[in-house]
């Protein structure tokens, strides 16, 4: 069994306001998520567009509801700017999160990436990267690695959909290429079923180097519709292609039985985005917090 003691559960706010798509719960405000996220008994969140900087304002709000902040996504752009560029951006996302008490980034690198336009196909339309383009990506998160490391942080890479890193090859190819000591892996259900790779296989692969993880579901039939019509990965995210764990296909039970086996410590996060007037926030929390108690003790 997972231990309580050491495995936390969080919810994103994504599933309440959307940062790629702010017309998605556009009048869902923060407080609201934060409130919903605790009722329906998260202890954990990942910071989205609405929180406020000011980390005392934040602090105060997320303690009134006993939630804690999980981590929050950082983009870099370790390919396409200079790494001088990226390492101030990093610092100060680093240094935010560091107060508010996180031990891991997200990082998820966004050159050339796809996932936030509307119009590409997130199949057809993917990037791929160039040798040039790996050993930058490489040696440029290993340097945010060991900038997180001065605080006892990690990263955790976000493999993603519409992005360089997406499939099982490439993210084969980041493990190899990067310093374990590094560069630590976020492992994400719903990509990895989303990009028709096995989650068990990932996982078993890396469960080393995995120090957070983000729960995701996936509707089949949304799924075979994205790839019948070439859709975006925001047309897909507001058709509903991702849900809660245990609303979708994919089977959880042998997942948690390996994070269990393996005394996996760390932030499990539902991050489950849809349209919350299609998917009302509230249920759809309540719904993933009793799958996992169901599935996990927890």
């Amino acid at each position: 069994m997972l231990d309580k003691t050491k495995v936390k559960l969080g919810i994103a706010p994504i599933a309440w306001t959307n940062d790629d798509m702010p017309e998605l719960g556009g009048e869902n405000t923060f407080e609201q998520c934060i409130s919903e996220m605790a009722l329906a008994g998260f202890t954990g969140s990942e910071v989205g567009n609405k929180y406020p900087r000011d980390t005392k304002v934040l602090k105060k709000a997320l303690e009134l509801r006993k939630i804690q902040i999980a981590s929050a996504w950082f983009s870099s752009f370790v390919i396409t700017k200079p790494i001088e560029e990226v390492e101030v951006d990093f610092i100060k996302h680093r240094d935010f999160l560091h107060e508010m008490g996180a031990k891991v980034i997200v990082v998820s690198e966004q050159s050339h990436s796809i996932q936030g336009k509307m119009d590409v196909p997130v199949f057809e339309g993917k990037p791929y990267f160039t040798d040039e383009e790996w050993e930058k990506l490489a040696r440029g998160l290993e340097h945010l690695g060991k900038l997180a490391a001065e605080k006892d942080m990690k990263i955790v890479y976000h493999h993603h959909m519409g992005t360089g890193v997406q499939t099982l090859e490439e993210i084969d190819r980041l493990m190899e290429m990067t310093d374990p000591n590094y560069v630590y892996l976020l492992f994400d259900t719903g990509h990895l079923t989303f990009s028709e790779e096995d989650p068990e296989i990932v996982l078993r692969k890396y469960i080393h180097r995995i120090k957070h993880v983000h729960l995701k579901d996936i509707r089949e039939e949304v799924l075979a519709q994205v790839k019948e019509q070439n859709l975006s990965f925001l047309q897909a995210v507001k058709k509903g292609v991702f849900t809660v764990p245990g609303d979708g296909f994919i089977d959880f039970e042998p997942l948690f039985n390996i994070l269990a086996e393996n005394n996996y410590e760390g932030w499990f996060v539902v991050e489950a985005e849809q349209d919350p007037a299609l998917a009302n926030p509230l249920e759809y929390a309540i719904k993933a917090r009793e799958y996992i108690r169901e599935k996990t003790g927890l």
